[in-house]
Parts: C-alpha cells; sequence; structure tokens
C-alpha cells in the first residue's frame, strides 16, 4: 500500500518502520514544519493516511482526508467533541475513517476485559471503582484517550455514576480518573475495585511504542477498499 504519514513524531517514526517492514510504501510524512503539503495527496496518489498528530490539528487533517477520498486512520487524542462532525463528512463522502484511541492489540483486549468486569462488579457496592493511567511527560492530554475509553467502559455498566471526572477523588458521583506523568514511560492504564478488605486490579503496561505501531499498520491495511467509520471492535471481531 501507498501510505501517507501525518504526524511524524516518535510515534509516526514507528509507524514508518513498521510498515515498512511489512513491505509497504510511505509516499509523504506531514508535520507542523510541512503542514501546507498535504495539499499534494489525494485518492489518486494515496491508498491509506495515518493520522497522529495533536489535538489542535487532528480534525483538520481527518477532514482533509475525508473529502479528497482518502481512507484515514486516526489515533489522535483529545478532539474528540469534533467526532461526531467527521462521522457525519464520511458518511457524507462515503468515505472510511477508523478511529482508536489506543492500537495496542493487547489495550483493545483490555478495554474487553474491562467491559466484562465492570458488568459484574456493579452488583457489589462495597467496591468502589477508580482509573489511574501514566504517560510519558510529552503526554499533552489529561486523562489520555485510551483512559477515558476505559472509564466509559466502567460507566456503561454504573448507570449511578455521573460520568468521569479528572484527578479528583473526593467527587464520589463520578468516576475518577488519575493521570501522572513520568519520564520514560510509554502507557500504563489500571482500573481498581477497591474495598475495606481487599482490591481488584485490571491493568496493561505498555513496554513500547511498537504494539501501537503494529495495530496501526494492521488497521489502515484492515481499511483499505471499505467503507464506513469502525474502530479496534470492528477489525478485531470484540
Amino acid at each position: 500500500m501507498k501510505i501517507l504519514l501525518i504526524g511524524y513524531g516518535k510515534m509516526g517514526k514507528t509507524i514508518e518502520q513498521t510498515a515498512l517492514a511489512k513491505g509497504h510504501e510511505i509516499i509523504g510524512r506531514i508535520d507542523h514544519d510541512n503542514a501546507h503539503e498535504l495539499k499534494n495527496y489525494t485518492s489518486d496518489n494515496t491508498d491509506v493516511a495515518i493520522e497522529f498528530t495533536h489535538p489542535e490539528s487532528a480534525f483538520g487533517n481527518i477532514s482533509y482526508c475525508l473529502v479528497h477520498g482518502i481512507p484515514v486512520v486516526s489515533g489522535s487524542t483529545g478532539w474528540l467533541d469534533k467526532f461526531e462532525e467527521a462521522v457525519a463528512l464520511c458518511l457524507k463522502k462515503n468515505g472510511a475513517f477508523f478511529y482508536a484511541s489506543n492500537y495496542s492489540v493487547g489495550v483493545n483486549l483490555f478495554f474487553h476485559f474491562n467491559e466484562y468486569i465492570a458488568s459484574k462488579m456493579q452488583a457489589y457496592k462495597a467496591y468502589d471503582v477508580s482509573i489511574k493511567e501514566v504517560h510519558h511527560l510529552q503526554k499533552v492530554d489529561k486523562p489520555s484517550g485510551t483512559g477515558i475509553t476505559a472509564a466509559e467502559g466502567v460507566l456503561s455498566s454504573y448507570t449511578n455514576l455521573e460520568g468521569w471526572v479528572a484527578d479528583n477523588p473526593e467527587e464520589k458521583s463520578k468516576l475518577n480518573i488519575t493521570s501522572e506523568r513520568e519520564p520514560d514511560v510509554v502507557g500504563t492504564h489500571i482500573v481498581t475495585y477497591a474495598s475495606e478488605v481487599d482490591k481488584i486490579e485490571l491493568g496493561h503496561i505498555a513496554h513500547s511504542r511498537t504494539g501501537f505501531a503494529e495495530g496501526a499498520v494492521m488497521a489502515a491495511e484492515w481499511l483499505k477498499d471499505r467503507e464506513g467509520v469502525y474502530g479496534m471492535k470492528d477489525m478485531l471481531n470484540l
């Protein structure tokens, strides 16, 4: 496949290595220094775009791809207030859009198990549920997109909670997500159920970005020649 990389930071570079190892061609690398060059790419020269950028640029990049017929795989977080606009644009243009807050196969299994455990634990009122996420110092958004997705999985069963809250464990009516930023941490997410007598935890700890990159390239391969809006549940049949 001819892949356009939109975002060429640590994640973009890891995706490039993974894609090349699988025999794909990287036809362009768009970053903040050459963002104006995005206009050079259309469905005529691009099979799929993989977009990992910042909250302020993600929606514009995704919109460009959808308007110009380029299937787009996005892993950018912090922009989801405009997600429904992207979905509507994709459907209007008969485009292809794949979004995940985290492309690790392991993380998406974690999401799946998280929903199942929450569906069982909600009956046991002695346990208070909370989430902690830890990332590297360069991680801009708090909580992480993965942390929010984990929270949404819990909230699908905990209908007594009024959504989630960031770093405020005293707000008992909401699910608290604690965010920590430390050097050289790829990504850690832990869902905790704590009572006075014991504690149950479900966690995922990433050791490298390779798993994210492999999942993103897998999504690009899967999305090619499809139409519609998809996520990891669709691809992994979860």
